[in-house]
Protein backbone atom coordinates (compact mmCIF):
# COMPACT_ATOMS: atom_id res chain seq x y z
CA UNK A 1 0.00 0.00 0.00
CA UNK A 2 1.31 3.79 -0.70
CA UNK A 3 0.31 6.32 1.33
CA UNK A 4 0.52 10.05 1.00
CA UNK A 5 0.93 11.98 4.71
CA UNK A 6 -0.39 15.43 4.83
CA UNK A 7 0.91 17.62 8.16
CA UNK A 8 -1.57 20.13 6.78
CA UNK A 9 -0.79 24.12 6.86
CA UNK A 10 -0.41 27.16 4.98
CA UNK A 11 2.98 28.23 5.41
CA UNK A 12 4.37 24.63 5.58
CA UNK A 13 2.41 21.61 4.73
CA UNK A 14 4.25 18.97 5.36
CA UNK A 15 3.84 15.74 2.49
CA UNK A 16 5.07 12.81 2.83
CA UNK A 17 4.71 9.37 0.93
CA UNK A 18 5.37 5.94 2.26
CA UNK A 19 5.11 2.30 0.62
CA UNK A 20 4.33 -0.11 3.36
CA UNK A 21 2.01 -2.73 4.63
CA UNK A 22 1.47 -4.14 8.42
CA UNK A 23 4.00 -5.90 9.65
CA UNK A 24 6.13 -5.71 6.60
CA UNK A 25 9.42 -3.06 6.73
CA UNK A 26 8.57 0.56 5.37
CA UNK A 27 9.63 2.44 2.50
CA UNK A 28 10.06 6.32 2.15
CA UNK A 29 8.98 7.02 -1.50
CA UNK A 30 8.84 10.83 -1.07
CA UNK A 31 8.99 13.72 1.80
CA UNK A 32 8.49 17.45 1.70
CA UNK A 33 7.05 20.29 1.79
CA UNK A 34 4.73 22.65 0.15
CA UNK A 35 5.71 26.46 0.82
CA UNK A 36 3.20 29.16 0.76
CA UNK A 37 4.19 33.17 1.48
CA UNK A 38 2.37 34.76 4.44
CA UNK A 39 2.52 37.78 2.20
CA UNK A 40 -0.20 36.30 -0.07
CA UNK A 41 -3.89 36.08 0.95
CA UNK A 42 -5.07 32.91 2.00
CA UNK A 43 -6.79 32.08 -1.52
CA UNK A 44 -3.49 32.51 -3.14
CA UNK A 45 -1.80 30.15 -0.44
CA UNK A 46 -4.59 27.41 -0.44
CA UNK A 47 -3.80 27.01 -4.04
CA UNK A 48 -0.32 27.15 -3.67
CA UNK A 49 -1.28 24.29 -1.31
CA UNK A 50 -3.27 22.29 -3.73
CA UNK A 51 -0.88 22.93 -6.92
CA UNK A 52 1.92 21.50 -4.36
CA UNK A 53 -0.46 18.44 -3.46
CA UNK A 54 -1.82 17.59 -6.94
CA UNK A 55 2.18 17.27 -8.07
CA UNK A 56 3.08 14.43 -5.44
CA UNK A 57 -0.42 12.86 -6.00
CA UNK A 58 0.12 12.49 -9.78
CA UNK A 59 3.91 12.01 -9.58
CA UNK A 60 3.50 9.17 -6.71
CA UNK A 61 -0.13 7.90 -7.03
CA UNK A 62 -0.60 6.92 -3.81
CA UNK A 63 -3.75 4.48 -2.53
CA UNK A 64 -4.76 6.41 0.26
CA UNK A 65 -4.04 10.09 1.85
CA UNK A 66 -3.54 10.58 5.65
CA UNK A 67 -4.17 13.90 6.93
CA UNK A 68 -3.85 15.27 10.33
CA UNK A 69 -7.29 15.29 11.94
CA UNK A 70 -7.57 19.05 12.96
CA UNK A 71 -7.99 19.58 16.78
CA UNK A 72 -8.76 22.99 18.65
CA UNK A 73 -5.63 25.05 19.47
CA UNK A 74 -5.59 28.51 21.86
CA UNK A 75 -4.75 30.40 18.25
CA UNK A 76 -7.92 30.33 16.39
CA UNK A 77 -6.40 32.02 13.11
CA UNK A 78 -3.46 29.11 13.28
CA UNK A 79 -6.07 26.36 13.27
CA UNK A 80 -8.54 28.05 10.85
CA UNK A 81 -5.40 28.12 8.57
CA UNK A 82 -4.81 24.26 9.08
CA UNK A 83 -7.87 23.56 8.63
CA UNK A 84 -8.82 25.43 5.73
CA UNK A 85 -5.40 23.25 3.97
CA UNK A 86 -6.69 19.99 5.47
CA UNK A 87 -9.37 20.59 3.68
CA UNK A 88 -7.54 21.18 0.32
CA UNK A 89 -5.36 18.28 0.84
CA UNK A 90 -9.22 16.16 1.04
CA UNK A 91 -10.77 17.56 -1.73
CA UNK A 92 -7.34 16.76 -3.87
CA UNK A 93 -7.24 13.44 -2.57
CA UNK A 94 -11.47 12.43 -3.23
CA UNK A 95 -10.81 14.69 -6.75
CA UNK A 96 -9.03 11.22 -7.69
CA UNK A 97 -11.15 8.72 -5.95
CA UNK A 98 -8.57 8.31 -3.15
CA UNK A 99 -9.68 7.38 0.45
CA UNK A 100 -9.09 9.89 2.87
CA UNK A 101 -8.22 8.45 6.11
CA UNK A 102 -7.96 11.16 9.04
CA UNK A 103 -5.73 10.71 11.94
CA UNK A 104 -5.48 13.07 15.48
CA UNK A 105 -1.90 14.11 16.31
CA UNK A 106 -2.10 11.35 18.93
CA UNK A 107 -2.92 8.79 17.04
CA UNK A 108 0.02 9.77 14.68
CA UNK A 109 2.59 9.89 17.41
CA UNK A 110 1.11 6.65 19.19
CA UNK A 111 2.20 4.67 16.15
CA UNK A 112 5.54 5.59 15.67
CA UNK A 113 6.34 5.92 19.17
CA UNK A 114 3.99 3.82 21.11
CA UNK A 115 3.24 7.47 22.58
CA UNK A 116 0.31 9.52 22.08
CA UNK A 117 1.78 12.24 23.97
CA UNK A 118 5.50 12.08 22.12
CA UNK A 119 7.35 15.08 21.45
CA UNK A 120 8.65 16.26 17.93
CA UNK A 121 11.91 15.16 18.38
CA UNK A 122 10.64 11.51 19.50
CA UNK A 123 8.45 11.35 16.52
CA UNK A 124 10.97 12.27 14.18
CA UNK A 125 13.76 9.97 15.89
CA UNK A 126 11.15 6.35 15.30
CA UNK A 127 10.15 8.12 11.34
CA UNK A 128 14.05 7.84 10.59
CA UNK A 129 14.41 4.88 12.46
CA UNK A 130 11.02 3.27 11.09
CA UNK A 131 12.48 3.84 7.56
CA UNK A 132 15.49 3.73 7.82
CA UNK A 133 16.93 7.21 6.54
CA UNK A 134 20.13 7.95 6.99
CA UNK A 135 19.18 11.52 7.95
CA UNK A 136 16.06 12.71 9.80
CA UNK A 137 13.41 14.41 8.19
CA UNK A 138 13.57 18.01 8.30
CA UNK A 139 11.65 20.49 9.12
CA UNK A 140 9.73 18.98 11.51
CA UNK A 141 6.53 19.31 9.61
CA UNK A 142 7.79 16.53 6.62
CA UNK A 143 8.81 14.31 9.63
CA UNK A 144 5.04 14.61 10.88
CA UNK A 145 3.64 13.99 7.41
CA UNK A 146 5.36 10.95 7.41
CA UNK A 147 3.93 9.73 10.48
CA UNK A 148 0.31 9.67 9.30
CA UNK A 149 1.61 8.12 6.53
CA UNK A 150 2.84 5.38 8.33
CA UNK A 151 0.13 5.62 10.77
CA UNK A 152 -2.40 5.18 8.11
CA UNK A 153 -0.40 2.28 6.15
CA UNK A 154 -0.48 0.58 10.53
CA UNK A 155 -3.93 1.35 11.25
CA UNK A 156 -5.63 2.84 8.06
CA UNK A 157 -4.91 0.21 6.22
CA UNK A 158 -7.75 -2.37 7.73
CA UNK A 159 -10.30 0.17 7.83
CA UNK A 160 -10.18 0.66 4.64
CA UNK A 161 -10.31 -2.89 3.40
CA UNK A 162 -13.29 -3.26 5.17
CA UNK A 163 -14.93 0.03 3.97
CA UNK A 164 -14.36 -0.81 0.75
CA UNK A 165 -15.76 -4.79 1.48
CA UNK A 166 -18.78 -2.59 2.73
CA UNK A 167 -18.81 -1.09 -0.86
CA UNK A 168 -18.04 2.75 0.81
CA UNK A 169 -14.98 3.44 -0.82
CA UNK A 170 -14.73 4.64 -4.52
CA UNK A 171 -12.40 2.83 -7.31
CA UNK A 172 -9.15 4.86 -6.67
CA UNK A 173 -8.03 6.73 -10.18
CA UNK A 174 -4.85 7.38 -11.77
CA UNK A 175 -4.07 11.37 -11.81
CA UNK A 176 -5.36 11.30 -15.70
CA UNK A 177 -9.01 10.41 -14.27
CA UNK A 178 -8.58 6.43 -15.15
CA UNK A 179 -9.33 3.39 -13.08
CA UNK A 180 -6.53 1.61 -12.01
Amino acid sequence: MRVMGVDPGLTRCGVGVVDGAPGRPLALVHVSVVRTSPDDDVAHRLLGVERGLLAVLAEFEPDAVAVERVFAQHNVSTVMGTAQAAGVAMLAAARLGLPVGLHTPSEAKAAVTGNGRADKAQVTSMVTRLLRLTAAPRPADAADALALAICHVWRGGAQARLDAARGRVARPRTPGGTAR
